[in-house]
């Protein structure tokens, strides 16, 4: 159960990205937070689907954070679908057309939109589930043992 502390910790789009990933999780979709696919980019949500399909879901925790986010459109070649994950409070009709729409809160999401499909090239996704799992990896070996990172 979450502590008022640990909730305080997160920051807002944070607390989305959480709800998404418990969202996904439901739906047998595996996620990482913060991936980042190539220089210059980092996604809030990239999740893995049984099939292999790869998701990008960027959280925007308000109209400022989305306005000032100019690099989502380069997000599009690394992914099968792209999405965006708001709450419900936030303004639904800034965000572009032709891409997907979930509504979240710390503790779940619900898709609203699909995403369109542009499916990946095989190489292009055989090098994101790569990153996919590379990343997964060091996130739970830096859990276990935070020294390890370091090279103690």
């Amino acid at each position: 159960m979450d502590t008022v502390l640990e909730q305080n910790a997160l920051m807002p789009g944070q607390l989305l990205a959480r709800g998404v990933a418990r969202h996904l999780a439901s739906l047998g979709w595996a996620t990482v937070e913060e991936l980042v696919p190539t220089r210059g980019l980092r996604v809030d949500v990239m999740a893995l689907g049984p099939k292999g399909e790869i998701w990008v879901v960027e959280c925007k925790s308000s109209r400022a954070d989305f306005m000032s986010d100019g690099k989502w459109e380069g997000y599009l070649e690394w992914c099968d679908r792209f999405f965006w994950a708001v709450d419900g409070d936030f303004p639904v009709d800034l965000l572009p057309e032709g891409t997907g729409l979930v509504i979240a809160d710390a503790y779940d999401a619900e898709i609203i939109r699909m995403a369109p499909e542009d499916k990946l090239a095989p190489a292009r996704r055989k090098v994101m589930v790569q990153k996919f799992a590379t990343h997964a990896a060091r996130r739970l070996q830096n859990l276990r043992d935070p020294g390890a990172a370091l090279g103690w």
